[in-house]
Order: C-alpha cells, then sequence, then structure tokens
C-alpha cells in the first residue's frame, strides 16, 4: 500500500475520531443543560448497574457490554423517573471468518410505578414480536383492528393487557404509534431504536407520563 494512502487513512481516522469527541461533548452539555432546567440529577459515566438491576425488560437484555450513560434522573412532575442513553454489542462473522464487533446505541425512558406488575409489552412487529415469539407469548387481539393491526400486544396475563389497552390507550398510541412500551414488576418504560436529539428528551419524558394516566387507577388499588 503506498505511503501516502496509508497516510491518509490516518488522517481520516484522526478526523472522524475528533469529530465524534465533539458530537458527544455537545451531547453531554446540552443534556447537562436539560437536566438543570428540569431539576434532574445528571451523570455522563457508564452505568452498567442499570442494565443489572433492569435485566427483566426486554429491551436492556440485548446484546453484551451493556451501560447506560447520559443518565437523567429524579422527580419530574411528581413521578420518579430515568432517561439515559444505551449501549450494547453484537457480533458477527464475515465471509472471510474475521469477527466483527457492532455497536448499538438508543434511548430509554422509564417510569418507577407504586406496585408491581406482569409483564406487557406493546410495539410495532419488529424486535418485541421476535422476543415474544421466541418465548411463546401470543399475539393479544383487541376490537380495534385498525389497533390489532399495526401493534403487537404480547402478555401472559390477558386481563392485564386489556387493562392496560383500553380506550383512552388505544387511542392515544394510536396517535402516537412511534412508541415501544414494556411494563413489568415497578417499571413503565419507552424506547427507541435511536438515540434522540436532546430536545427531544422532554417531550417523550412527557409522553411517558401521559401513557401513566391512562392506565386504570383500579390497576393501583389493590391491596
Amino acid at each position: 500500500m503506498p505511503a501516502a494512502l496509508i497516510v491518509g487513512f490516518i488522517i481520516l481516522f484522526i478526523v472522524v475520531a475528533v469529530l465524534g469527541a465533539m458530537s458527544a461533548a455537545k451531547r453531554r452539555d446540552a443534556m447537562a443543560t436539560l437536566a438543570a432546567r428540569l431539576g434532574l440529577r445528571f451523570d455522563p459515566g457508564k452505568d452498567r448497574d442499570i442494565a443489572r438491576r433492569f435485566k427483566f425488560l426486554d429491551k436492556l437484555r440485548q446484546g453484551s457490554d451493556r451501560y447506560a450513560f447520559n443518565i437523567l434522573e429524579g422527580n419530574y412532575q411528581g413521578h420518579d423517573i430515568t432517561a439515559f442513553d444505551y449501549h450494547y454489542e453484537t457480533h458477527s462473522t464475515d465471509s472471510k471468518g474475521r469477527r466483527q464487533t457492532h455497536h448499538h446505541y438508543f434511548s430509554f425512558f422509564m417510569l418507577r410505578l407504586p406496585d408491581s406488575f406482569p409483564e406487557l409489552t406493546i410495539g410495532r412487529e419488529g424486535f418485541f414480536s421476535k422476543i415474544a415469539q421466541a418465548v411463546g407469548y401470543d399475539d393479544i387481539d383487541f376490537e380495534s383492528h385498525e389497533f390489532s393491526r399495526k401493534f403487537c400486544v404480547r402478555a401472559r396475563d390477558k386481563k392485564f393487557a386489556y387493562d392496560v389497552c383500553n380506550a383512552r390507550m388505544i387511542e392515544y398510541l394510536l396517535a402516537n404509534s412511534d412508541l415501544s412500551l414494556e411494563i413489568e414488576h415497578d417499571a413503565l418504560a419507552i424506547s427507541f431504536d435511536r438515540r434522540l436529539d436532546p430536545e427531544q428528551i422532554e417531550p417523550n419524558l412527557q409522553r411517558l407520563i401521559q401513557i401513566r394516566s391512562l392506565m386504570p387507577d383500579y390497576l393501583f388499588a389493590r391491596s
């Protein structure tokens, strides 16, 4: 390989690394500013404990080298919330037998509930449906054919699924069809397949709280 080409690759690598570091720093600063405005704690560092503590959530069980970072946490509009960037990695082998590592990043929002509930996942056909099929869950159908067509709902406790997916919840989810929702134990979570821009964080915290408000009160009145 000509020396000039090698030097060119090195320069390109350095430029990409510098631009990546600048972008990450800009994101950290924006999220720190947001946390201060919302009265939340902010931790930009890697946190592997979140992945371990909430490994019952399907979305946080994928791959290896799992960790949260850029974490916003605290009380928001009367609710205990946590929002963060999340990383995991997967591996594959190319046609020459070389092992390749793939890094995945997405945004995750979680609200702690005052009671514990069985697992329920609601999302578009894709990740959640594949996970559910692997563990033997059936897709639950609803009277709303549009909702049943657009969303895959999985739960072993079908009554709980029908309680959560009431008419108002169905109407809201049809109007917010980009959401993937999961409830299990004391966690209510929404997630995305990419990292959201910092200015999209607060609107999605508000959507998370709206989903919580659409859960019937009687679910929390159990003795």
